[in-house]
């Protein structure tokens, strides 16, 4: 039988692309091939969505780190900085390559040879996830670590980490690799709110970076990859431990030689924080300059590594600050103690319980916490905590009296056992010659500006006892009634209309034009009729004032006290104007009195002398007013000590410079003489202000000057309370004032003042204002176009008293001399 021949297969066409992926999906390899063509499809379509929502690259050429705001004194001491991050960012070309190095052998070995993915990173984390099933690793690049850094949340999903693929991708083909490692290093993270490996380096060892050894560059290396856990101030144990891994990557990466090595394993670290920290307590003008910045540049300018300089005096505010306190500190003590500021029972706390309750109570500056643990006959034992036990006997606090009425006038002394009890918590403050004294929060207020009359360039501030117990700028935002220390202005305004320093007042009972229902008074309700402006006041007569006010005009006056600087609006269009009831804050007070204190420029008050950018770039600078140095006070060394001296814009000239003159020589008598005779302590011919008091003792003012100072100090109590008897403005805001002066002038020279062309002397009658022959007249210097009539344009006529010829007569006259009413005051 013939064998059957087997059919021959037909020939077919060649196989296209799309033909044999079809036949590939058919056969046995189509399960994982069909898998894998899905999780292409996926991709593909995840980057025709994702792609065009992506952030644009670019921008990170452009990017502005975020640096705090900080605020300096004139001298350069840091008042303050504000924003959370410490940050110094610096160029790439700044970086020593053994800092870069360190970084690499950590991070990323391979960073200038990939692309910006590194494969086998990336295959590593898969397998520990496969292996775990937690994301633990991510394999991340300094690429990818800075894209994820400035575009994307730190979540580990799938979906973000193919967007940061896809993004590093294009940031590797945007920047260079340099730029993008200093991103990286100005960017990252090493704990203690530093971020920039510039910042690292001055906090954890006071170095520049080309200063950093081997061993410091790899322990600040390994930081970042966990800020809280690899911290050498944390933890140093395991700080060192990655500090010694990443060296060991460095040696074998080439970076650095074997002895390179072993000296740096063998070197102890010595990591500490070394914070810039507030160097000067000026936290009400830090505040202000904080403002200022917001209100120019914006809020994100707090970020934006602006840095104020200001014109605060470091010495000076210093100074001010502690007058303050200590002003406010033997008031309270004057008025006796309020009692403890809480109350917690000990029986059942431990002294760790007593820690942790002290950790957490307001610290207060100079007045620390404590709680009282025993209460003997005639001591106290307190324990201030961390183990300190303090013992109080009698002098230490037998200041303690009780309060007694509403004039916060103090009552009778108490033992040791009625005026604190066990429980207590109570204040302490340090004396400066060891060992401490029981002390109290003050309940009143206080504040002191003193400014540079020259250009009106703040010197110090300060709105009260401590910024971080009361944010309240009483300086600055306070409006408070300035009582008689706004008198000065209403006698200048009657120097300019034809008023001399010998011209009588009437110190009597005021004789009202209108139905106004008013009865004002002198302080001692008393009356001393016809009084020569100077006594006046240097005195302080408030009748004497009301009616000087009256002959001069209220809306004549009001014109005049406005070029002062004063807002119209204020000030009231009535004789009580007279009596300080305008509201101002001390800084417009202080204003005010510049213009007398530099010879009748109204210079305008200012506090930021720079403002430089993050760059360092200045974006502003004062150029103030200024007045006319060498036109008035001819101490050339005085002269000089003031910042105003530097060449500018002259400033207004807002009232004739002998009405000036004349008003300081009125304001010497009140220290003299008046009402102000507290500050003779200081024995300073060139010093001179006045006192002010408003009514029920409520505000308690000083207001004085010298050739370089014009100063301000007020006492109150923010709810209006009343200070009590005794604390007019001559005792409690004196105390202050003097207090700063005495340290603001030490080592200065006594500024002589010579008086302006157009001022003549003539020799007057003390009592009746005329002009005199008599050796027992006094001089007085008067306007040469007034020298025909001193007396004012409504002249005040006293008889001269008839000469007895009588020696008892005589005697009986001499005992009666207006010298006993002078003792009054």
């Amino acid at each position: 039988m013939p064998k059957r021949r087997r059919p021959r297969r037909a020939s077919r066409a060649p196989r296209s692309p799309l033909g044999w992926l079809l036949h590939l999906l058919g056969s046995g390899l189509g399960v994982p091939l069909q898998l894998a063509a899905l999780g292409l499809l996926g991709a593909a379509v995840f980057v025709h969505v994702t792609l065009p929502d992506l952030p644009d690259v670019r921008s990170l050429r452009d990017v502005q780190f975020k640096e705090p705001l900080r605020v300096f004194s004139a001298d350069g001491r840091l008042m303050d900085q504000f924003g959370i991050q410490r940050r110094r960012p610096v160029s790439i070309v700044d970086i020593p390559p053994l800092v870069i190095q360190a970084f690499l052998a950590t991070e990323d070995s391979r960073f200038y040879e990939h692309g910006g993915i590194d494969a086998v990173g990336m295959a590593r984390a898969l397998v520990s996830y496969i292996a775990t099933g937690q994301k633990a690793q991510g394999g991340s690049t300094i690429s990818m670590q800075v894209t994820r850094n400035f575009f994307l949340s730190p979540e580990k999903t799938f979906q973000r980490k193919l967007t940061e693929v896809l993004l590093t991708m294009h940031v590797e083909q945007t920047l260079s690799k340099d730029e993008i490692l200093e991103l990286y290093l100005n960017q990252i993270f090493f704990g203690h709110r530093a971020y920039g490996i510039s910042a690292a380096a001055a906090l954890y060892y006071d170095k520049r970076l080309d200063q950093l050894t081997v061993a410091e560059a790899a322990m600040l290396a390994g930081i970042p990859k966990a800020p809280s856990t690899n911290n050498p101030v944390t933890n140093p144990r395991r700080a060192l431990a990655r500090r010694d891994y990443i060296l060991g990557r460095m040696l074998e990466l080439g970076f650095i030689d074997g002895l390179e090595h072993e000296i740096a394993r063998s070197t102890p670290d010595m990591a500490s924080l070394h914070r810039r920290e507030r160097e000067l307590d000026a936290g009400y003008a830090a505040e202000m300059a904080r403002a200022e910045i917001v209100r120019f540049f914006g809020e994100d300018a707090i970020s934006r590594g602006y840095r104020v300089t200001t014109t605060i005096d470091s010495r000076l505010q210093t100074e001010a600050q502690e007058a303050v306190r200590k002003s406010l500190r033997l008031y309270d003590r004057r008025h006796g103690y309020r009692g403890p500021e809480a109350r917690v029972d000990l029986e059942e706390m431990t002294e760790e319980d007593m820690d942790d309750y002290l950790s957490d109570v307001t610290r207060v500056p100079e007045l620390e916490p404590g709680l009282v643990t025993r209460v003997g006959k005639s001591s106290i034992d307190i324990y201030m905590g961390q183990g300190e036990q303090v013992t109080l006997r009698g002098s230490k606090f037998s200041w303690a009296r009780s309060r007694r009425n509403l004039a916060r006038w103090r009552g009778p002394r108490r033992k040791s056992s009625q005026a604190v009890a066990v429980g207590d918590l109570v204040r302490l403050k340090r004396l400066d010659k060891g060992g401490w004294i029981l002390s109290q929060i003050p309940a009143v207020s206080g504040t002191l500006v003193s400014l540079d009359p020259h250009d009106g360039a703040v010197r110090a501030l300060v709105g009260g006892y401590s910024f971080s117990t009361s944010k309240f700028n009483r300086a600055v935002d306070m409006r408070r009634q300035p009582g008689s220390s706004f008198k000065p202005f209403v006698y200048a305004a009657a120097l300019n209309e034809g008023w001399t320093p010998a011209s009588l007042l009437r110190d009597e009972a005021v004789k009202l034009k209108t139905k106004e229902r008013w009865n004002p008074k002198n302080a001692d309700h008393k009356e001393l009729g016809p009084i020569r402006m100077r006594k006046a006041l240097a005195l302080s007569r408030n009748l004497a004032s009301i009616n000087l006010l009256q002959s001069v005009g209220l809306e004549d006056a009001q014109s005049y006290i406005s070029r002062f600087g004063f807002d119209l609006e204020a000030m009231p269009l009535g004789l009580s104007m007279a009596l300080g009831t305008g509201e101002l804050s001390p800084v417009k007070l202080a204003e005010g009195y510049a213009v007398f204190a530099n010879g009748g420029y109204h210079v305008i008050p200012y506090f930021i002398e720079r403002i430089e950018d993050g760059d360092g770039s200045v974006v502003f600078e004062a150029n103030p007013t200024r007045s006319c140095a060498d036109c008035w006070y001819k101490s050339g060394e005085a002269a000089a000590i003031s910042a105003g001296t530097r060449r500018g814009v002259r400033a207004e000239q807002a009232i004739d410079p002998r009405t000036a003159y004349q008003i300081t020589s009125l304001l010497r008598e009140v220290i003299e003489h008046g009402t102000g005779r507290r500050a003779r302590k200081l024995a300073r011919p060139d010093i001179v202000g006045k006192t002010g008091t408003t009514n029920d003792v409520r505000d308690s003012w000083f207001a004085g000057y010298q050739a370089n100072f014009v100063t301000i100090a007020w006492m109150g109590f923010d709810d209006f309370g009343k200070l009590g008897r005794g604390e007019e403005g001559g005792r409690a805001a004196l105390g202050m004032w003097v207090d700063f002066m005495e340290d603001a002038l030490e080592g200065q020279p006594v500024a002589e003042l010579e008086p302006p062309e157009g001022l003549i002397q003539v020799r007057v009658d003390p009592n009746r204002g005329v002009e005199t022959r008599s050796k027992s007249g006094i001089l007085e210097l008067i306007q040469e176009e007034y020298r025909d009539n001193i007396l004012g344009p409504e002249p005040i006529k006293v008889a001269a008293p008839r000469r007895s010829t009588s020696r008892k007569r005589s005697r009986t006259v001499q005992r009666s001399a207006p010298r006993v009413m002078d003792d009054l005051f």
